[in-house]
């Protein structure tokens, strides 16, 4: 006879307490491990800093580390994503200031690097995610081969070589980089 096994129903707020929370997503009820070596978690913080160095002074807006969580799916309301790196422009959140808990609305550009370990499918699931709920740039860093894959909202994409330069868009007026930048120490 086969037992059944009941699998447990987790919440928003329960990455929220869980002392590693952070290193979930949350999709259907269910905790999604978030593996992320050394070399991507310094590409991510190396995008981060260049893009909050440009932000920060010119008061355009906040950029978030690896760390905040993104509670903004309108067709799925509890899913939770954590992505390597984002950024919500002036204006959009109350007072521009970060809010307690997950943030509620999706961020104007949303960095994914990829891991050794990620899976394909996963990334696009992760990225669709943020189009879909509004995201209006995507960047997906590949370390290993030293390129971005640029998403936009409507649909159109570019893929960036070391040599080539990573700007902001509308979405961070003047930001621009070389992806060579993005791979500093690795």
């Amino acid at each position: 006879m086969a037992t059944a096994t009941v699998q447990t129903q987790y919440r928003p707020e329960d990455l929220l307490e869980m002392e590693a929370g952070h290193r979930f997503d949350l999709v259907n009820g269910q905790l999604v491990e978030r593996n992320m070596g050394a070399k991507s978690a310094l590409v991510g913080l190396n995008a981060t800093t260049l893009l909050n160095n440009h932000a920060r002074p010119k008061n355009l807006g906040l950029v978030f580390p690896d760390g905040c969580g993104y509670q903004a799916f309108p067709d799925e309301p509890q899913r939770v994503r954590y992505p390597d790196g984002s950024f919500i422009r002036h204006g959009r959140l109350p007072g521009d200031k970060a809010p307690e808990g997950h943030v509620r609305i999706p961020p104007d550009l949303m960095i994914e690097v990829v891991s050794p370990n990620d899976a394909a499918w996963e990334v696009d699931q992760r990225v669709d995610d943020f189009l879909r709920a509004g995201t209006r740039l995507v960047w997906v860093i590949y370390p290993d081969t030293r390129t971005v894959l640029v998403l936009r909202q409507g649909g159109s994409s570019a893929r960036l070589g070391a040599n080539d330069q990573l700007s902001g868009e509308d979405v961070l007026p003047g930001f621009a980089c070389s992806v060579a930048e993005l791979f500093v120490g690795i």
